[in-house]
């Protein structure tokens, strides 16, 4: 299997609520939870990988876990409710306070944080940097700010506070954090994006399909370089007679067919979700274990094809995952499609989003030809539907005749040992 990085989330140490397992937000690695961090990022680094991890802009007021909460305090550096105390915001069934990006002082405090516990200490190579999007609109800023002005730039200043923290820290070319929460110039600052958190369904609204809807949407507004947790997040369960009765929660192929979804986008990422002592995991199952080697070498073989899409991103603004329309806006039908997309200009993607399916409908555009990227057939009729094959391991992909790239694309994947 190959791995680029092991994204550690719980790194400063992990804390049970009544959702499931998050993490005590207070920003400095938890040698008790892992007494030989040191030693698994040698590891790591011995086999071609990297480590990533977390951070936030909330900190942790509870007893033990608070000493950051308590230097911001003491300095000045936390949003304040209207009394001039630390205005607490509840998260499941605690409170942390939210780190004030109007004062400077807080941004080089929370800058420092970073390159010396994040960068420095635990070794880090690149971060999830959550939230940015639950600033209070009667909350009291440094200097008299307004949170309603505030409230959309606030995400923005978050992704330019992790940008400036890597460059101060020499590492600006080599350190990734991703970004889940954005406004308008959050892309001249994240490195990269994620859809944020849905639910371990199938449905439209919050599940997988909403994943593929949130590329598409993200792409065409700018933030080009995007992708999700590969089997969704959230879960639910309910507690019964001292029992746990999963209600949310992935089973094998749904993780599986997010797996394949996530390979053909701009990072092939897993999440073990809220709660992962009832959902599917990766090692939970011999498929499953196989299903993410074979689509992790999928993705590794694209990699020649893909950084120049990334190239084309950073120079352009042009997304990684593209909606049909913005290569073909002459055909109508292509502007309907919810649940296709393009990899670039010469990968068609047409992802399986229901249990149990194993043949899928996809449109065929004008004015183009395709072949299947598994078996190089030929498939569909341009300007028409195709019933197409679509088995778990063999997604419905399709390469575009007479694309520049398709020997890049071909060989990579041959060279990885998936076609």
């Amino acid at each position: 299997m190959p791995l680029a990085g092991l994204w550690v989330q719980d790194w400063s140490g992990a804390r049970v609520t009544s959702a499931g397992t998050q993490l005590w937000w207070d920003w400095r690695l938890d040698e008790s939870h892992y007494p030989q961090w040191r030693e698994l990022i040698t590891d790591l680094q011995n086999s071609g990988a990297r480590m990533l991890i977390y951070i936030n802009p909330f900190l942790s007021n509870a007893a033990g876990h608070d000493m950051l909460f308590k230097q911001a305090a003491a300095n000045g550096y936390l949003v304040k409710k209207a009394d001039g105390t630390p205005y607490l915001i509840k998260n499941t069934d605690f409170f942390a306070g939210l780190i004030d990006l109007a004062n400077p002082g807080t941004r080089s405090w929370i800058k420092t944080i970073i390159k010396n516990e994040l960068i420095g200490k635990a070794g880090a190579c690149g971060w999830m940097a959550d939230f940015g999007e639950a600033l209070p609109f009667d909350g009291k800023l440094y200097g008299d700010a307004k949170p309603a002005e505030w409230h959309n730039r606030y995400p923005v200043e978050w992704a330019e506070v992790n940008r400036e923290a890597i460059e101060e820290a020499g590492r600006g070319d080599d350190v990734v954090f991703f970004n889940r929460s954005g406004f308008s110039q959050s892309p001249k600052f994240s490195t990269l994006f994620w859809l944020g958190d849905q639910m371990q369904t199938w449905d439209e609204y919050d599940g997988i399909k909403s994943a593929v809807v949130g590329l598409l949407s993200g792409g065409v507004s700018g933030f080009s370089l995007l992708h999700g947790d590969a089997g969704g997040y959230v879960t639910l369960s309910l507690h019964l007679a001292g029992r746990k009765i999963p209600l949310v929660a992935r089973n094998d192929e749904l993780f599986q067919r997010w797996m394949e979804l996530a390979a053909f986008t701009s990072v092939f990422r897993t999440h073990e979700g809220l709660d992962p002592t009832i959902a599917a995991q990766f090692d939970s199952a011999p498929a499953n274990a196989a299903h993410l080697a074979r689509f992790a070498k999928v993705y590794k073989g694209l990699a020649a094809y893909r950084k120049h899409l990334i190239a084309d991103a950073a120079e352009r603004g042009y997304p990684v995952v593209r909606h049909l329309f913005l290569h073909y806006p002459d055909d109508p039908k292509t502007h309907a499609l919810r649940y296709q997309f393009l990899l670039g200009p010469d990968l068609m993607v047409a992802p399986a989003l229901d249990p149990g399916v194993d043949t899928l409908d996809v449109y065929f555009p004008l004015r183009s030809e395709w072949t299947d990227l598994w078996s190089g057939a030929d498939r569909g009729k341009a300007g028409s539907w195709n019933r197409v094959p679509a088995p778990l391991s063999k997604p419905a992909v399709f390469l575009r005749k007479g694309a520049a790239s398709a020997e890049a694309i071909r060989g990579g994947l041959k060279g990885v040992g998936v076609l």
